[in-house]
């Protein structure tokens, strides 16, 4: 088809290169092969198309596999478009670059491993669109940019560019709408009443240096549809002429900042869909919003007062609200229906109180709840049993009550992180706990819990198998991209806040209740279990023997309770182990020798009457041989003096020696198996040195 001008073969599912026959098409324009899975050099595929280097005006293969360095575009004169983003890309632009594409209009290469400098722009006269976003660019970025007037549409984000941005920079960038300069680190050094030669629809600036001030020259652009200032060093009270937003403004972000004062009734913005002003210091209590709103982020803050402001949001797309970690107090309103399409309600970290009312719960497709560290009392609702894809639940900190309801277990079955931690629940924990797959941190401590543990800890799959399912996964990838909650957790004796890290995270912690019997011997199936705490209850019986298959086993805490025998000698073989407590038990006999189980702390063991051997002080009968000389031992010591030692001694190391250094010198299995040996000899000396020499510091220490 040597006459093709247009081909559209994008959003395919084509496999490897594309075809050499490419190289006939004399009169092609454009060539689009966006999203169609080509895996190819970029200069293999340019020499494809040399065919039509005069004619080609539109080349398009964004989002494929192409890799390589940037070609040399010499020969393609004619080209006005040039995507090439969201691929394998390398190494610098090359110098022929700069020279060789006149007439470029739309310059795309986001998403690659583009690295160096940021070419020189002002060869592009012409250009409208570039983005370079997502590289590893690095240096800075020259005043020329200032000169590309028809530039609409500029993002160098997600790159390592720094340096001082002034008026200078857009001096004459009366077209531009869309800045995005997030994630670099650049300086804006813009006087107060510059007055910008742009009106932008998009302007995002996160993490650069904006502040402390606050940034002036914003009150003259008024048609934002986007505002992305968060995490720019802005301190001080925000004027009130910020507050008199544009009437299309779709996105508002401005959180991690330190910005003071008190929030205006924006409820007027009818065009505001997503609102972040979290991790600043707003005061006061929360003031309306559009009742359109769909997404809401105030955590962090120093708002106080109520919560009733949500009654007044009755958008069918409200999906996200973030009231964490202010001043918040009262009971909650009883105005949650409209709400059935939120994913994630975090109200974590005030003084509300009270019970949860009744239309709190029918959150269909609710995926986090937290309420931790707060006030509120009575029993859980059932409603949020209708709450089926729930991958949080924390409700930890507060004084709910009642038994632990079979219904968590049967009909929220895709929960990972189930915490009731400290409050006032009673009764046993049901079997149907166990049908949790997926769980990965279970929080049952400081209640008062009693009876036995169910024996059906195998069946928490995601504990128990590494890498445990798809669906898992993707419940994951929600809760890392899309919500960022905290949850507090027990973790090696202190309390932590775990964010991303959480998803490693995989405990159990039953500590302080009133559980009896023996500890389940299923538990040692949980070989992906990294932190155990089963301390202050009422377990009795033997430590499970083959503790050795919880592997991956970081932290174990058995303190204060019955457990009596001796410890397995199994448990010297968690590799892992950094944290123990085997305290105030009934454990008996010495405690396994091991490099690892004597490096701990004698407080670990202690409260253990019949337990002996290091690191405790009390050392175990018939371990040492002691008491006077015999008169054996003087015979001996006598012989030590005679010639016929001497004369022995001389001929077993004669023998001994050519034994020895005969074998190593005439033969290679011999000298390779008694190297080897010696290797392993300073390993166990090497190991067993700095062992001994960190229990010494401690012990000086304490």
């Amino acid at each position: 088809m040597i006459s093709l001008v247009h081909l559209n073969l994008a959003y395919n599912d084509f496999i490897g290169r594309i075809p050499k026959s490419f190289a006939n098409l004399s009169r092609l324009e454009s060539l689009e092969l966006k999203w169609s899975h080509v895996t190819d050099h970029v200069a293999v595929v340019l020499d494809k198309l040399l065919g039509s280097e005069k004619s080609l005006q539109i080349l398009n293969f964004d989002s494929n596999q192409l890799s390589g360095t940037l070609p040399d575009f010499t020969s393609f004169s004619s080209l006005r478009e040039l995507y090439l983003g969201d691929n394998k890309l390398s190494g610098a632009f090359p110098k022929s670059f700069r020279h060789v594409l006149p007439n470029l209009v739309v310059l795309e290469f986001y998403g690659n491993q583009i690295s160096g400098m940021l070419l020189d722009l002002t060869v592009f006269p012409s250009l409208t669109q570039l983005d370079l976003s997502n590289n590893s660019l690095n240096g800075t970025i020259d005043k020329s940019i200032g000169q590309l007037s028809k530039l609409e549409h500029l993002d160098t984000s997600l790159n390592s560019l720094e340096g001082i941005i002034s008026e200078s920079h857009f001096s004459n960038l009366s077209s531009l709408k869309y800045l995005d300069f997030s994630l670099n680190l650049l300086i804006f050094n813009i006087s107060s009443n510059w007055i910008p030669p742009f009106q932008l629809d998009i302007l995002r600036l996160r993490s650069c240096k904006l502040g402390p001030d606050f940034p002036e020259w914003l009150r003259y652009q008024n048609n934002f549809s986007e505002l992305d200032v968060s995490g720019t060093g802005i301190f001080g009270i925000v004027p009130n002429w910020f507050w008199d937003l544009p009437p299309n403004l779709v996105d508002l972000d401005i959180s991690h900042n330190q910005m003071k004062g008190l929030v205006p009734n924006l409820s007027s913005a009818v065009s505001l869909f997503a609102i972040n002003l979290s991790s600043n210091c707003f005061t006061g209590q929360i003031p309306r919003f559009p009742s359109s709103v769909a997404s809401l982020d105030l955590s962090k803050n120093l708002f106080s007062g109520s919560i009733s402001f949500l009654c007044a949001i009755t958008g069918p797309l409200f999906w996200y609200v973030d009231l964490s970690s202010n001043q918040l107090s009262g009971e909650l309103p009883d105005c949650w229906k409209p709400f059935g399409v939120a994913q994630v309600i975090n109200l974590a970290n005030n003084t509300l109180s009270g019970e949860l009312p009744r239309s709190f719960g029918n959150f269909f497709n609710l995926k986090a709840l937290q309420l931790s560290n707060n006030n509120f009392s009575g029993e859980l609702p059932e409603s949020l049993k209708n709450c089926p894809y729930l991958i949080i639940m924390d409700l930890g900190g507060n004084k709910f009550t009642g038994k632990i309801q079979p219904w968590l277990g049967t009909n929220i079955p895709n929960l990972m992180i189930l915490s009731i931690r400290s409050n006032k629940f009673y009764g046993d924990v049901p079997w149907a706990i166990c049908l949790l797959n997926s769980l990965r941190v279970l929080d049952f401590s400081q209640n008062d819990l009693s009876g036995k543990l169910p024996r059906c800890f195998d069946n928490f799959s995601a504990l128990v198998q590494r890498d445990y399912g798809m669906k898992e996964t993707a419940s994951f990838a929600f809760y890392s991209t899309i919500y960022l909650g905290i949850v507090l957790v027990q973790w090696k004796g202190q309390e932590r806040g775990y964010q991303r890290r959480l998803r490693l995270l995989k405990m159990i912690d039953f500590s302080s209740n009133k559980f009896s019997g023996e500890i389940p011997q299923e538990i040692a199936s949980l070989s992906e279990l990294v932190s155990l705490n089963l301390s202050r209850n009422n377990f009795t019986n033997e430590i499970v023997q083959n503790i050795d298959r919880m592997k991956m086993l970081e932290s174990l805490d058995l303190s204060r309770n019955r457990l009596f025998g001796e410890i397995p000698p199994t448990l010297a073989a968690l590799n892992f182990l950094s944290v123990l407590d085997l305290s105030k038990n009934n454990l008996s006999g010495k405690i396994p020798t091991s490099t690892q189980l004597q490096s701990f702390d004698a407080s670990v063991y202690s409260g253990n009457a019949q337990l002996c051997g290091d690191p405790l002080p009390n050392k175990c009968l018939g371990g040492e041989q002691g008491g006077k000389k015999g008169i054996q031992d003087e015979d001996d010591e006598d012989w030590f003096t005679t010639p016929a030692f001497y004369i022995s001694l001389g001929v077993g190391f004669a023998c001994g020696f050519w034994a020895i250094f005969g074998t190593i010198l005439f033969s290679n299995v011999s000298r390779y198996a008694w190297f080897k040996f010696l290797d392993e000899v300073a390993d166990w000396l090497y190991v067993s040195a700095a062992v001994n020499f960190n229990r010494m510091k401690r012990r000086l220490r304490d």
